[in-house]
């Protein structure tokens, strides 16, 4: 097996961000044969957080776009994540990433997982994006 490269979205290198869309980070792990070779992490520029508004405030030019987070990851084959938008998982998972949705909050536990095969994806943790008023959440997350 040749090495390869497994991102997790995060906000302070330890915990999974709980929706990829407005990790600030990913911590990156080069893997060989299983074993952990190296790791980094890879900040947004900015603070990388997506704001969400009113759809009323919605500005036409506006698109829900994270290019800058695809292009961090481009290199990377598996990507485990504690939730995201359907469009985001499609858009990985076009990338050619096998995409990983868990309720691990600990990256370190997650990629223990991993590398045990014993990490499972729940597909459930994938959200609907639709635009909403300012008094309801936009997001509902939930532990299995």
């Amino acid at each position: 097996m040749s090495a390869f490269k497994i991102a997790l979205p995060t906000d302070d290198g330890l915990m999974i961000g709980a929706h990829f869309g407005r990790a600030q980070a990913f911590k990156v792990f080069t893997l060989d044969d299983g074993r952990e070779i190296q790791a980094e992490l890879r900040k947004m520029a900015g603070n990388g957080r997506h704001e969400h508004h009113a759809h009323d405030e919605h500005d036409p030019a506006h698109t829900h776009s994270h290019d800058d987070k695809f292009a961090l990851i481009a290199d990377c084959q598996v990507l485990i994540a504690g939730g995201m938008g359907q469009p985001a998982y499609d858009r990985l998972q076009a990338m050619g990433l096998t995409v990983i949705l868990t309720g691990e909050k600990q990256i370190a536990q997650a990629l223990a997982l991993y590398q045990a095969g014993t990490l499972s994806s729940d597909l459930r943790r994938i959200h609907a994006h639709h635009h909403h008023h300012e008094d309801k959440p936009d997001v509902t997350f939930f532990d299995v």
